[in-house]
């Protein structure tokens, strides 16, 4: 039960959805902001992009965030579930491109403190052929996605333990965005 009344049954619509329930002019712009950088027109496939808010999700642990967004991610990669799980575990050995492995690693830093994001990782990441923009776009989804972590963790709200609601809820997703 989250830790306020939330006037839903938390069950059929947990985490952030029921949040979006409770306030849903505080919600919409957050929405809009998760299709933005999550769907839009992108050099980031939008797999890749979600596979950055899972990463980010899974270093918070943020269990709602961290399984709802690498079913969407899964649902979008070759590689599917497996391949999310491998690059949030362990980006270095997991069967990403160098690219994402670099941008991945930005995102774990922005995760910890944005003040850890260096030159260093910015020059790998273009080295290893990021643009400016896919820079900045994980930058802006690793802040993102810690804000909407905290959000959901700090509102105590509740968490599917049943698998098969984050495969349905990224059949929706794929088809259709956040927003709708």
């Amino acid at each position: 039960m989250a830790h306020i009344d939330l006037g839903v049954d938390e069950k059929r619509f947990p985490g952030i959805i029921g949040l979006r329930m409770y306030r849903p002019e505080t919600a919409k712009p957050l929405y809009d902001l998760a299709d933005a950088l999550l769907r839009a027109p992108n050099s980031l496939s939008r797999g890749e992009r979600e596979l950055i808010a899972a990463y980010v999700s899974s270093g918070n642990e943020c269990d709602f965030c961290r399984d709802s967004h690498s079913a969407f991610a899964a649902a979008q990669l070759d590689g599917g579930l497996r391949l999310v799980r491998d690059a949030c575990v362990d980006p270095d050995a997991a069967d990403i491109s160098p690219k994402l492995r670099a941008l991945l690693r930005i995102a774990g830093a922005v995760r910890v403190d944005g003040r850890s994001v260096t030159t260093e990782l910015v020059e790998a990441a273009r080295g290893a052929g990021a643009t400016d923009v896919e820079i900045h776009d994980t930058v802006l989804i690793a802040a993102a996605f810690s804000m909407f972590n905290r959000y959901v963790d700090g509102l105590g709200t509740v968490v599917p333990d049943d698998p098969a609601a984050y495969e349905m809820s990224a059949q929706v997703i794929v088809a259709h965005g956040y927003s709708a």
